[in-house]
């Protein structure tokens, strides 16, 4: 009897440990379809966590489509964007595509148009209350928010030089003008910092040396440069605040991929994670603990990389097919899902993937 007992508590113990190994990948649970044209061009996504709403930057449909990430279903779309233009030789110019970066608070969504505007959505009416305009003459991209001072931030990033414009959310009314006139390669997703209330933007490229790129730290108030964090082989595109200050830069370095992981408050790389990178948008997950990686250029196919962000150590990676896929990726932190849209054509399935932790 007592034998049995202790085998039986033994196997218990490793059905856990089973269990526990596994818990931190993800699993495909659900493909939410998207109607309309063909899903062959989007850009960012992103998950207001208040109302458990996803919007998605679709330029196939020159909207902004909304999905319950309660219940996955796809609840309708917002109208009134650029599209896909294209080039002459037939593919996508980004740089006047729209619509591009997305957020959503309280009950407007904030959205950045391939005609360099940003455009204030009311979420009631669905109606544009307002369309500022950046003075660019390209798409306004990757977008934050400070939540304590409600203060904006948006980066045109196919401009020479490229510049981040600073808008009061109270009133709508542009603060300042930021231009990074040493950033030679565009400038990328930024993120807001809690701890010391600073926005954080990725700069792929400094002085045109591809092996250096930094990360900007920009003070919203002033909506001045505070100091630039440089990061060697990485070319950052994507970041994401994780825990203790930590930051996931999604650098998209092809040859050799691996991302970074710096701290804001010492401003050093406290780890470089191999075998995952060449990559676009990254996301934090509090829930999960993990960072989320759109390597969409990661050599043999694109994939989306799972980091556990405790020990900074690559957990997964999972194959994805189809244009533009993945390199947006947003996640809920009610559930822990994981939303990433495919595209259609080459085996995509022109829908967006909801993804959870085993």
């Amino acid at each position: 009897m007592r034998w049995e007992r202790i085998v039986a508590l033994s196997c218990a113990v490793l059905a856990t440990s089973a269990v526990f190994a596994n818990a931190s990948e993800l699993k495909l649970i659900a493909s939410i379809p998207v109607p309309g044209e063909p899903l062959t061009s989007f850009d960012i996504s992103f998950i207001d966590q208040k109302t458990q709403r996803y919007y998605l930057a679709d330029r196939s449909n020159k909207s902004i489509d909304i999905v319950d990430t309660k219940t996955n279903k796809w609840i309708g779309r917002i109208d009134g964007f650029v599209g896909a233009v294209m080039r002459p030789d037939g593919k996508v110019n980004s740089n006047k595509s729209g619509p591009d970066g997305v957020l959503a608070v309280g009950n407007e969504a904030w959205v950045g148009d391939g005609d360099s505007t940003i455009k204030v959505i009311d979420l009631k009416s669905e109606k544009t209350i307002a369309a500022l305009k950046t003075g660019g003459s390209t798409r306004l991209d990757e977008m934050a928010y400070d939540p304590k001072k409600m203060i904006f931030i948006g980066v045109n990033n196919a401009e020479e030089p490229p510049f981040a414009t600073l808008v009061s959310m109270k009133d709508h009314k542009i603060i300042a003008k930021l231009p990074f006139p040493d950033a030679t390669d565009g400038a990328e997703q930024p993120d807001y910092n809690a701890a010391d209330g600073r926005f954080y933007i990725s700069i792929p490229e400094i002085g045109k040396d591809a092996a250096k790129g930094g990360v900007a730290v920009v003070d919203p108030a002033s909506g001045k440069l505070v100091k630039m964090l440089e990061v060697a082989n990485c070319h950052p595109n994507g970041l994401a605040f994780g825990p203790n200050q930590n930051f996931v830069l999604g650098c998209s370095v092809k040859k050799d991929p691996s991302v970074a992981i710096m701290n804001a408050k010492t401003g050093k790389v406290v780890a470089v994670v191999k075998d995952i990178g060449a990559a676009d948008m990254v996301a934090y997950s509090k829930k999960n603990n993990q960072y989320y990686i759109g390597a969409s250029n990661f050599p043999g196919g694109g994939v989306l990389g799972v980091i556990d962000a405790k020990t900074n150590t690559l957990v997964q990676k999972i194959p994805q097919k189809g244009p533009s896929t993945p390199h947006s990726v947003a996640v809920d932190d009610h559930t822990g899902h994981v939303f990433v849209p495919g595209g259609a054509g080459n085996g995509g399935c022109g829908c967006i993937q909801v993804y959870a932790a085993q």
